[in-house]
């Protein structure tokens, strides 16, 4: 499968992830929504191929990603987004939004009360 065609494929994500753009400064220093935030120790950046990224390469982008947070409230998981998932325009921004709309895992798409 080449890498265009992978790249189209909708991946899994953990039903605590929340969409957000991401733009990495100096790591592990980012913002999130405009936001000042870190990177976790250990913190995993997955390409639109699913392959892992290193922060310092994307110094500068603004990206689309969903991301998890350890509990600590650094982003632990992030995966930046591929056309595919980009189409599913319906994802919580917030928790307050993910706590109040349902996940379907196995599609893959949440759902508005």
């Amino acid at each position: 499968m080449s890498l265009s065609a992978h790249a189209q494929v909708h991946r899994q994500f953990p039903a605590q992830a929340l969409r957000g753009e991401l733009t990495v400064l100096q790591p592990p220093d980012v913002l999130l929504n405009g936001q000042p935030a870190r990177l976790a120790p250990g913190s995993r950046i997955r390409g639109t191929e699913n392959l892992l990224q290193m922060s310092a390469a994307l110094v500068g982008q603004k990206l689309v990603v969903h991301y998890t947070v350890d509990i600590s409230g650094l982003l632990m998981d992030l995966w930046v987004l591929n056309e595919a998932e980009l189409a599913n325009k319906t994802w919580p921004r917030t928790p307050q939004e993910a706590a109040s709309w349902q996940f379907d895992r196995a599609a893959q798409v949440w759902s508005k009360p």
